[in-house]
């Protein structure tokens, strides 16, 4: 890989230049087609607009937001959802893993991920769940990380260009 990777925790109040920046890869990877919650046409506004949402409930501690940069840019993102009921308090979602696409290829998903384990496991949540779309570039770097696929949901989801598309559901019980 070239330049410095480095994965941090971006705690409460985020800098609005980091929102940017994190709006930034949202919207290419939305551009690129990923289905990750939003349809074509989405702007700069529309990544900012959710990533302040992001920053809200990372203030009010229900999700850690992980950022990675390379040479100081926040190239990739993934937060661990912590709002969970009170009967699954050793439960995390895994959401929103993206990587901009002039950098995929690189381990900077790989080191995303390893990392929310990480964090996860900081915070005594050892079950972590998340779901993708089957043969898509997260589902094959969820595999190679040891996840386990429970199945796949049909027509779950729209690709950003209004395509059916279906999402696989997966698991992974941490090392205490």
């Amino acid at each position: 890989m070239s330049g410095e990777l480095a994965i941090s925790i971006l705690d409460a109040p985020i800098a609005e230049s980091a929102i940017d920046q994190l709006a930034t890869v949202l919207v290419d990877c939305v551009t690129g087609g990923a289905s990750v919650s939003f349809m074509a046409p989405f702007s700069q506004e529309h990544g900012l607009g959710f990533f302040r949402k992001v920053a809200a409930s990372v203030a009010a501690g229900d999700t850690v937001l992980l950022a990675a940069r390379l040479d100081g840019r926040i190239v990739g993102t993934v937060q661990l959802g912590l709002d969970t009921p009170p009967n699954q308090p050793h439960r995390a979602d895994v959401k929103k893993m993206l990587v901009h696409r002039s950098v995929r290829g690189r381990g900077i998903g790989a080191a995303l991920m390893a990392e929310v384990e990480q964090e996860a496991r900081r915070r005594g949540r050892w079950l972590l769940v998340l779901d993708t779309v089957p043969g898509e570039s997260g589902y094959r770097l969820y595999k190679r990380a040891g996840w386990t696929e429970s199945g796949v949901i049909p027509n779950y989801a729209l690709f950003p260009d209004g395509r059916l598309c279906d999402t696989a559901v997966f698991w992974k019980r941490l090392e205490r």
